[in-house]
């Protein structure tokens, strides 16, 4: 298992929302800007709109653990902001659903390793 590098400030938050790519699905979006590092950072985010604390501790531990499984297939060099999106239906999401959703957003960015897919 790989260290995970985490996105903490503000304003680096704020540079990959005004200055990166995106794609979006129905419960996530992530936001993608190359950094100079050789490795990938991340930072997770989910507004009090999503739910209770509970709710929202709950999707950032599934994202995280996404993460774990899907960051050896990715291309370095990156930083990512997933932010979780409100859904209509309020079940509780489950970590094959949020992998598959990470795995088409990050297709749809084109970071995936070219050998591995």
């Amino acid at each position: 298992m790989s260290k995970i590098y985490k996105i903490k400030e503000n304003r680096e938050f704020q540079r990959i929302y005004r200055k990166g790519r995106y794609a979006v699905s129905k419960s996530l979006a992530v936001y993608l800007q190359p950094n100079s590092l050789q490795k990938n950072r991340i930072g997770i985010t989910a507004s009090k709109k999503y739910g209770n604390s509970v709710k929202r501790n709950r999707i950032r531990r599934l994202i995280k653990e996404s993460w774990l499984l899907l960051q050896d297939k990715l291309n370095c060099g990156y930083d990512f902001v997933i932010v979780a999106r409100k859904q209509e239906n309020t079940g509780n999401p489950m970590l094959k659903h949020i992998h598959k959703e990470m795995l088409y957003l990050m297709k749809k960015l084109n970071v995936l390793n070219r050998n591995l897919k």
